[in-house]
């Protein structure tokens, strides 16, 4: 699977949440500078995850409510999900090497 963009609660909840596989979040805005910085990281880890774990992203102008119900105050916010449940939380731009360090140690 290719980067997913969660457009709604539904898609989070059947995508993310109800997932066999560790998942990444990226709550972003087409506004954000350090957003645009690590938007294609993300996309690049899509694709070497493809099938091993969900990639997606949240644009917190248009899902707002799972932007303020996981408590996202500042972005990018990246959440790690595992069984339904958040189990890590990096706060600002990272390297690539800090993501996959979190993936492959949930995985």
């Amino acid at each position: 699977m290719s980067l997913l963009h969660i457009e709604n609660k539904e898609v989070f909840q059947k995508e993310v949440l109800e997932s066999d596989k560790v998942a990444l979040v990226d709550f972003w805005a087409p506004w954000c500078g350090p957003c645009k910085m690590i938007g294609p990281v993300i996309e690049e880890l899509a694709g070497e995850y493809a099938g091993k774990a969900v990639i997606a992203k949240i644009n917190v102008d248009d899902v707002g409510d799972l932007a303020g119900e996981y408590g996202v105050m500042s972005i990018p916010t990246l959440i790690y999900f595992k069984g339904g449940k958040e189990v890590k939380r990096l706060v600002g731009s990272r390297p690539k090497s800090d993501l996959v360090k979190e993936l492959e140690t949930l995985k």
